[in-house]
C-alpha cells in the first residue's frame, strides 16, 4: 500500500509544483476557504491511483467532499487524502505545503505519507516504523531513513501553526513550561516531532481529518502520540457528530516524547 501512496504523491506532487512556478489563480469554497487548480489536479491523480490499486476500499478526499462526493466510511477501512494541505502557504508562496494521504483501519490512521514537494522531503508511516525520503529535482527516491521521535527533554521545544495560533495555545505554552516555539505551515509539523526535532504541537482551533490523517500515523510509527483534550488518542472516521460536521477533528495535542499534559 506504501508503495501506492508514494507514486500517487510523487505525481501529485509534480503537478503541483508545475502550478507552483507557472502562476494560478484562487477561488473560495463554500466554506471560504481558499483552492486553486493544483489542489483539484493533484486530488485526480490520486484518486486514480489509490482507485486502480484498491477498488474496495473509499476514499474521503477534501476537494470531492466540498463537491458533495463523500462515500459512507461507516464500519469500513478507508483513505483520507489531503492533495494540498498548506493551500494558504502555497498561495503566499511558502514552501510548506503538503500532498498528504492516509489509510484508517477501525479509526486509527495506520499508513501514511506526508510529501512536500517545494522543499524535495517526504516522511510515511506503517507498521511501527517512519522514514524520511529525500525526493530527487526528477521526483525519484534518493535515499530513506529511519526517523523517530526524541525523548522529552527538560525544556519542550513546541511547534505552532503558522496560520491558526490561539490565546488557549498561548496558555497552553506557558503552562507546560514551553521553551521555545517555532511556526510552521501544513502537516510538517508532525514530522517534525517524528524526526526528533520538536516535542509537542497543541491545536486548538479546527482542523479536518484529511489534514491531520497522515502526518498523525507517521507520528505513531515514530512513537509518539496523538491525543485529544481527556487523554484519548484521536480516531478518525467521525460522522454524525452533534457538535460538529462530519470528520471534523476536536482540539488536540501531539506529542514526541512520553506525555506530560498541563492545563490541556
Amino acid at each position: 500500500m506504501l508503495a501506492t501512496f508514494e507514486k500517487a504523491a510523487l505525481e501529485a506532487g509534480k503537478a503541483i509544483l508545475e502550478v507552483y512556478r507557472a502562476g494560478y489563480t484562487v477561488a473560495l469554497k463554500q466554506d471560504m476557504s481558499p483552492v486553486t487548480i493544483a489542489d483539484e489536479h493533484a486530488e485526480h491523480i490520486i484518486l486514480e491511483h489509490l482507485t486502480r490499486d484498491f477498488p474496495d476500499i473509499p476514499a474521503i478526499a477534501e476537494e470531492s467532499v466540498a463537491a458533495g462526493k463523500v462515500p459512507d466510511v461507516s464500519g469500513r477501512a478507508f483513505f483520507l487524502v489531503d492533495p494540498l494541505d498548506g493551500t494558504r502557504e502555497f498561495i503566499e508562496h511558502r514552501d510548506e505545503f503538503t500532498v498528504n494521504i492516509a489509510y484508517i483501519q477501525n479509526g486509527v490512521p495506520v499508513t501514511g505519507i506526508v510529501y512536500a514537494p517545494a522543499l524535495g522531503i517526504a516522511f510515511t508511516g506503517e507498521s511501527g516504523k517512519a522514514r524520511k525520503l529525500v525526493i530527487t529535482d526528477h521526483f525519484t527516491v534518493a535515499d530513506r531513513s529511519i526517523i523517530a521521535v526524541r525523548a522529552q527533554p527538560e525544556n519542550l521545544l513546541a511547534l505552532a501553526s503558522r496560520c491558526h495560533g490561539s490565546t488557549k495555545t498561548d496558555s497552553f505554552l506557558a503552562e507546560n513550561a514551553v521553551s521555545a516555539c517555532t511556526s510552521i505551515g501544513s502537516s510538517l509539523k508532525f514530522c517534525l516531532l517524528a524526526e526528533g526535532k520538536a516535542d509537542v504541537y497543541p491545536r486548538f482551533t479546527r482542523t479536518m481529518e484529511w489534514d491531520t490523517a497522515a502526518g498523525d500515523a507517521v507520528l505513531r510509527a515514530a512513537g509518539g502520540s496523538t491525543l485529544t483534550l481527556d487523554g484519548r488518542p484521536l480516531s478518525y472516521g467521525k460522522t454524525d457528530q452533534s457538535d460538529d460536521c462530519d470528520f471534523a477533528n476536536p482540539n488536540f495535542i501531539c506529542w514526541g516524547g512520553k506525555k506530560s499534559l498541563v492545563g490541556a
